[in-house]
């Protein structure tokens, strides 16, 4: 049976209206859903995600650990691939190690907290526990740090090299994970914490010739942009910049949904 098929027969079915209604009710706090299994909370939230009743809302799913997490982010992208779908890891490697940072996560933190800190609706952050343990920036302080440039201005690279080091990026030869930097001659790569892949400055003297995005692994341009923003790491404390808890970034239109109420008790 095709998978879309089924998936819109569960969007008109009446529990599923009846639950998306309930959720808009102005005194609904607290709604228990029970004797779920296997994937059915992912393909209940994607029918739930596609009723028109709830058109416009920001959804966070806090789940038990990394692992289930992971899972449910994988069962959305395959059931309803939503463009403002983001998994929001702890920014270290391990549980048992919390000085360690993990740069893929960090970017993919780095990524939810800059979408939601730009506004707007219809997102989704599928999360667990241990990460939203970690503060995070304010929305003002993420928006006041991202680096911006576009083709044909003027670029001081010494001056861009010095607030990406006060970022805590890094100096390479050559970019391979992100918050790395490398400038060869008058080529400038950088490693954004907020993009799955580095850009490449090309500069004529100080004048930004041309910008690409760039395969790390085999250092070829793959297309042109017309305008880069470099974000540093979201989970660093900016100078003078204060630490909140994701709750508090949340817009106030965002529906919470978690496999454990106990963690909020």
């Amino acid at each position: 049976m095709n998978l879309q098929f089924l998936l819109d027969g569960y969007v008109q079915s009446p529990p599923v209206q009846q639950l998306a209604e309930a959720i808009l009710l102005p005194k609904a706090k607290k709604i228990l859903c029970s004797k779920m299994a296997g994937s059915y909370p992912a393909v209940l939230f994607s029918a739930l995600y596609q009723r028109n009743e709830l058109n416009g809302l920001n959804h966070m799913i806090i789940l038990e650990d990394a692992e289930e997490a992971a899972y449910f982010h994988n069962d959305l992208e395959q059931l309803i691939n939503p463009i403002d779908l983001f998994y929001f890891p702890s920014s270290f490697k391990t549980n048992k190690n919390f000085r360690i940072q993990s740069s893929s996560h960090v970017m993919l933190r780095t990524e939810a907290l800059t979408r939601l800190a730009a506004g707007g609706n219809r997102k989704i952050i599928v999360t667990y526990p241990e990460a939203l343990m970690e503060k995070v920036s304010t929305a003002e302080s993420l928006s006041s740090n991202i680096i911006s440039s576009k083709v044909n201005d003027r670029l001081d690279t010494d001056l861009v090299m010095e607030r990406l080091v006060g970022y805590g990026f890094e100096r390479a030869d050559f970019v391979y994970e992100p918050g790395q930097f490398a400038m060869r001659g008058g080529i400038f790569d950088i490693y954004s914490f907020g993009n799955e892949k580095p850009y490449r400055v090309e500069l004529f003297g100080q004048d930004v010739d041309s910008i690409r995005i760039f395969d790390p692994e085999t250092q070829l341009s793959e297309r042109k942009l017309l305008q880069v923003n470099i974000i540093p790491n979201a989970d660093a404390a900016y100078e003078g910049g204060e630490k909140i808890d994701l709750f508090n970034l949340l817009p106030e239109n965002t529906i919470i949904y978690t496999s454990h109420w106990q963690l909020f008790m």
